[in-house]
């Protein structure tokens, strides 16, 4: 079934395509809240709200804006953002093992496998040097703009508009 044909059904409540537009991206929206996250029950727990958020809130898409896909990213890295900012995820975390901030230190250099469930890890590697940087941060990792300009010791308002040039670099790479 055509993409677009699934997300008007799916905008029109039909149950149908919201399990179809679930098994498509379900992996791929697990895996970037995973990278946020850390934890891999809290990670399922989000991208389920991600999916109820969306279903809820379909009419605010509009493929004018951008693509289905990318509609539902944004949603599902707020979500994690937000989720690791919540008083119960901050208090969660101070009774971690030791192997929770091992495994941190080994992953948090570079893309995540669970990120890659669509294969964007082999278009960003194709950028430039700053923009992996940049792109990691804010994507990947979940910082604020705020946060990757402290992590690069950058002005915010060059981290805003690296991004915005990568993520049109990403797009041009990506849609070739």
């Amino acid at each position: 079934m055509q993409l677009d044909i699934l997300v008007s059904q799916f905008q029109n409540k039909d149950e149908k395509a919201f399990e179809a537009l679930y098994n498509m991206y379900r992996a791929s929206m697990q895996g970037v809240i995973y990278n946020i996250v850390r934890d891999q029950d809290i990670a399922e727990e989000v991208m389920q709200d991600v999916f109820i958020k969306a279903w809820h809130n379909a009419a605010s898409y509009s493929a004018e804006k951008g693509r289905f896909f990318t509609w539902i990213l944004n949603i599902a890295r707020n979500a994690a953002i937000d989720k690791t900012r919540s008083k119960a995820f901050k208090n969660a975390g101070k009774n971690l093992d030791a192997e929770y901030f091992v495994d941190i230190l080994q992953t948090s250099e570079s893309l995540d496998d669970s990120t890659d469930a669509i294969g964007i890890k082999k278009f960003v590697k194709k950028l430039a040097k700053n923009c992996i940087k940049v792109i990691e941060l804010l994507y990947f990792k979940g910082y604020t703009q705020k946060e990757a300009s402290e992590a690069l010791d950058m002005p915010i308002g060059t981290i805003k508009t690296r991004n915005r040039n990568c993520i049109k670099e990403l797009r041009t790479i990506v849609l070739d």
